[in-house]
């Protein structure tokens, strides 16, 4: 699999039948291979994981065969036309073009987390899925947080994920690994790509820093577009 990192929460994955576009909504796209079909998956509705233009962007360079992944959060009307649109919601499995397995769970914030299982390997994409704990906010909110986020994670317990993208955000200060760190403590990752860091990659080298036996699998992607 070929990884490039997009902008904020969206990657492009390469892989020898497809591409899969995570929650795209700026930043440069790479040049494609016009005729190898894409997915393209939005996690939920948030300006900042969907902007409908991608689909015009991608027709824009050519791209033949489109068809998108959408949390059911997604209104119809922000749809894009003349292009297949999958519909998805929590903890359910789908079955994608591209021999693509795709299983849904339930974003602690909004819409969906997706883990793919194609014939090149295993992907997660968190989404917004994290343990939003937040200093100051209420002791009883940040509780029912931290256990709303392990349950999903817990579903995952044990298996195997070859590429991981995973929320890492200086907004929390002090509580900016507790996602990372609970993901990996359950789930066997080959490769982690730390996201949703507001243009601040350093968070990035602060969490290598402070958690070094992740040195190995963190990919550093410097925040550039």
């Amino acid at each position: 699999m070929d990884i490039t990192y997009i902008f904020h929460s969206s990657f492009l994955v390469e892989t020898n039948s497809c591409y899969y576009l995570f929650d795209y909504y700026k930043g440069k796209l790479p040049v494609l291979k016009k005729e190898k079909p894409i997915l393209v998956f939005a996690s939920h509705s948030h300006p900042d994981h969907y902007d409908q233009k991608v689909f015009s962007l991608l027709k824009d360079l050519g791209m033949k065969e489109i068809t998108a992944v959408l949390s059911k959060d997604i209104p119809i009307k922000a749809h894009p036309g003349n292009i297949p649109v999958i519909r998805v919601t929590h903890h359910q499995e789908y079955a994608l073009p591209y021999e693509t397995r795709l299983e849904t769970f339930l974003s602690t914030d909004e819409g969906v987390a997706f883990l793919l299982t194609c014939p090149e390997g295993c992907i997660y994409h968190a989404g917004d899925l994290n343990d939003w704990v937040w200093e100051g906010e209420d002791e009883q909110y940040n509780k029912q947080m931290t256990g709303n986020y392990r349950h999903e994670i817990d579903m995952m317990k044990g298996r195997k994920v070859d590429v991981a993208f995973l929320p890492l955000d200086p907004r929390q200060e002090k509580d900016y690994a507790r996602g990372v760190l609970y993901f990996l403590k359950q789930v066997k990752a080959g490769r982690v790509f730390p996201m949703h860091y507001w243009e601040q990659p350093q968070i990035i080298q602060q969490f290598i820093t402070e958690y070094p036996e992740y040195r190995e699998i963190i990919e550093y992607t410097e925040g550039k577009n």
